[in-house]
């Protein structure tokens, strides 16, 4: 049989590998997309792609977040937005937060915030090259993508899709760290997909009356897993819960954001 050139599903060599890329929206502009990434859930991921864009964008960048999980999306929430997204004949309009972040979520589109999105991956795929190739990004410097949990269809589709500047790897200080870093970095690695550091979050809490660090999650293993896979580490990030109830109630950009951040924004400014 001939050829069909779609290399999609096909594991012979017939020349050398062909870009899987999506062309961007004619009219948007995007300079950097950095992917936030971990081998599993519930380490904050959504936290820290909120608090980067809105730290970036007090810095006097101009930001936008790609909410690619499309099956448990929370970014909106996170900036108490809620309606709809618009569209003009050029494509979509992302909505924007108070202060000025662009984004788009699966949730604004939903008839309801609370809706369930039942979708196969397939389908799944596609909604995340389309909020890439059909969304007017307007002068965005970093564009965050706030990708699910693990390496299955969507972190593959977003790493042969989008134009990839860097992941940044998050993780906590438990004892599944090592595994479930090396998941992501292995996987970075085997797309080409530069590594730009790891963020540890909840490392630590700080006791409000003597100001001691607690470790709830364990001791901190990060510089260890860092040096394995030579990875600079850029923040270690406390468990705050003033920011949580800052999410929790969509005011994250009117919330103090720790200092440990500084380290993961100037990794991201030395990009431009």
């Amino acid at each position: 049989m001939g050829c069909s050139h779609n290399c999609d599903s096909c594991s012979s060599n017939c020349g050398g590998p062909q870009s899987l890329q999506v062309a961007a929206n004619a009219k948007a502009t995007v300079k950097k997309v950095i992917g936030v990434v971990s081998g599993k859930g519930g380490v904050g991921k959504s936290l820290l792609t909120s608090s980067l864009a809105v730290g970036m964008t007090r810095r006097g960048y101009t930001c936008g977040i790609l909410d690619a999980d499309i099956t448990g999306p929370s970014i909106p929430k996170t900036f108490g937005v809620h309606e709809k997204l618009d569209g003009t004949e050029d494509g979509i309009l992302p909505a924007r937060s108070a202060g000025g972040v662009q984004m788009i979520s699966i949730n604004l589109v939903l008839p309801n915030e609370d809706d369930p999105v039942i979708y196969r991956g397939p389908i799944i795929a596609e909604t995340v090259k389309q909020f890439w190739s059909d969304v007017l990004w307007d002068e965005v410097d970093f564009l965050f993508v706030d990708m699910p949990p693990g390496t299955g269809d969507v972190p593959l589709t977003v790493f042969q899709s989008l134009p990839v500047d860097g992941i940044l790897v998050v993780t906590s200080p438990q004892d599944l760290v090592s595994m479930i870093v090396g998941k992501a970095v292995k996987m970075a690695k085997m797309m080409n997909i530069p590594l730009i550091g790891i963020v540890e979050n909840y490392s630590y809490l700080a006791c409000p009356d003597c100001g001691k660090h607690i470790s709830v999650f364990g001791e901190s293993k990060i510089d260890e897993v860092a040096a394995q896979y030579e990875l600079p580490v850029l923040a270690r990030l406390p468990l705050d819960p003033s920011l949580a109830a800052a999410v929790d109630a969509g005011k994250l950009e009117d919330a103090k954001l720790p200092e440990e951040l500084t380290g993961a924004m100037r990794a991201l400014e030395g990009m431009l």
